[in-house]
């Protein structure tokens, strides 16, 4: 048996990239907590990486959108001194347009992309900090860099996903805390037919598996990589980014406005 790695708890876990961590982090000798709203599912996939991997599989069933079932899972990671892992799976996705959207869904959506995301790495972190060790693995989107190729409101909680986990290892640095953002594009799972655009409809040669994206995310994660992007394939294209991104970041608050405005030019002429 591989050597115990201690608890990984995984959001979404029932079915889709959830359900592929679970057996990739099981495999690599993790016990796992997994939390999604299908109890069958949960209870099926619980019994199967139990007989397969021989780890300590428990299930919590909950949606992430619920007040009372968000805290009960943020107890759990706060009284839990045996969880070394959090992947922040669970999430939903549209592809409509602002104009077709329903708001209401659309505010749903940010309770579980952001909202949920949120409090639970605020409940695992203290605990991680403490023990001088964890790993947070934040699953966003491309879509936090290309937010005009689906539904806004999504691209824009992926693009929160992805400056929050940027902040968390700015802050976390030096305590021992791992963090990843995941960027996957199109994967074939079940998002898209709850998005709004089934799976069959988007063209073959941008559509990943689960098992690949999974599979490559924790290669990045093993390589100490910071932000994944399981379908780029250089990855330089993306330290560019970030170097001047970095660069542009120093210059972004003055007290003066940028000479481009002419302001001062403006107050001179009507002195």
């Amino acid at each position: 048996m591989t050597q115990a790695q201690g608890t990984a708890l995984i959001t979404g876990a029932s079915t889709g990239i959830g359900a592929i961590y679970a057996d990739r982090l099981a495999k690599r000798g993790h016990d796992l907590l997994l939390v999604a709203r299908n109890g069958e599912r949960l209870t099926s996939l619980a019994r199967r990486l139990t007989n397969e991997t021989g780890r300590k599989v428990q299930t919590v069933e909950a949606d992430l959108t619920s007040a009372a079932d968000l805290l009960r899972v943020e107890r759990i990671l706060r009284t839990n001194a045996g969880i070394s892992v959090l992947v922040n799976n669970a999430g939903v996705g549209a592809s409509a347009t602002l104009l077709a959207s329903d708001v209401d869904k659309m505010d749903d959506m940010i309770r579980l992309n952001v909202t949920a995301l949120t409090r639970l790495t605020y409940a695992a972190v203290p605990g991680f900090a403490a023990r001088g060790k964890g790993t947070i693995i934040n699953i966003a989107s491309i879509v936090a860099l290309a937010p005009e190729v689906l539904n806004g409101v999504y691209g824009g909680t992926k693009a929160f996903v992805l400056a929050f986990s940027h902040s968390l290892v700015h802050e976390l640095a030096g305590k021992g805390i791992r963090v990843q953002a995941v960027l996957p594009g199109a994967t074939a799972t079940e998002f898209w037919d709850v998005a709004g655009t089934p799976v069959h409809q988007l063209p073959a040669q941008i559509v990943m598996t689960a098992s690949d994206m999974v599979d490559a995310a924790l290669a990045g994660l093993d390589l100490g990589e910071t932000v994944t992007i399981p379908s780029l394939p250089d990855k330089s294209e993306w330290d560019r980014h970030e170097a001047a991104r970095l660069a542009m970041s120093g210059k972004l608050s003055s007290a003066i406005p940028a000479p481009r405005y002419n302001l001062h030019r403006r107050e001179d002429v009507n002195a």
